[in-house]
C-alpha cells in the first residue's frame, strides 16, 4: 500500500467506506477516487483514498471500534443559494439530518458545514453593528439563507 498524499483528513467508519467516498466525489466538482485497498473485501474495502474538490482525504474502514462525532467535520465554502440548497438536501437524504447553523450528519454519520461564501464576509464586516445582525439571523437558521443573512446585516425587512 502507498498512499497518494503526503497530508490528508482520514474519517474512521465502521462500515461502507467505499460508498460514502463515492458518494462524496459526486457532490462536487475536482473529487475522484484515487485509490482503493480492498485487504480480503472488496465490497466493503478497508481504505479508500479520494480527493474532495481538490483536498485530499481518507476513509479507513476499520470496525466498530471508533465513532465519527461532530468534532470534526467536514466544511464546504458554497458559492450562492443554488449550491448550498443542493449539497444540502444531497448530504441529508435517505438518513441524514439537519442540525443549527449550517451544519448537518449526513447518512453514513460525518459532520459537514455548508457555509456560503458571503457569511464570513458579513460576520467580519467592520460594520460591527450589521456583523452582530447577520450572527443573530445566523444563530436561528439550519441550512443558511443567503437573502435573509443578507437583509438582516443590512437591516431591511
Amino acid at each position: 500500500m502507498t498512499f497518494r498524499s503526503k497530508v490528508r483528513t482520514c474519517l474512521w467508519f465502521e462500515k461502507h467506506g467505499l460508498k460514502a467516498a463515492e458518494f462524496y466525489v459526486s457532490l462536487l466538482p475536482n473529487s475522484e477516487i484515487d485509490a482503493v485497498y480492498a485487504h480480503g473485501n472488496p465490497d466493503d474495502p478497508m481504505v479508500v483514498e479520494f480527493t474532495l474538490h481538490g483536498c485530499p482525504m481518507m476513509i479507513l474502514t476499520g470496525g466498530p471500534h471508533y465513532e465519527l462525532s461532530p468534532a470534526a467535520s467536514i466544511s464546504v465554502l458554497t458559492k450562492d443559494q443554488e449550491e448550498t440548497d443542493h449539497l444540502w438536501s444531497s448530504l441529508i437524504a435517505d438518513g441524514g439530518a439537519e442540525s443549527r447553523c449550517g451544519w448537518l450528519v449526513d447518512r453514513f454519520g460525518v459532520s459537514w458545514q455548508i457555509v456560503p461564501e458571503v457569511l464570513p464576509q458579513l460576520l467580519g464586516s467592520e460594520d460591527r453593528e450589521a456583523a452582530s445582525r447577520a450572527q443573530a439571523a445566523m444563530m436561528e437558521m439550519g441550512k443558511f439563507d443567503i437573502a435573509a443573512l443578507e437583509a438582516a446585516f443590512n437591516n431591511t425587512p
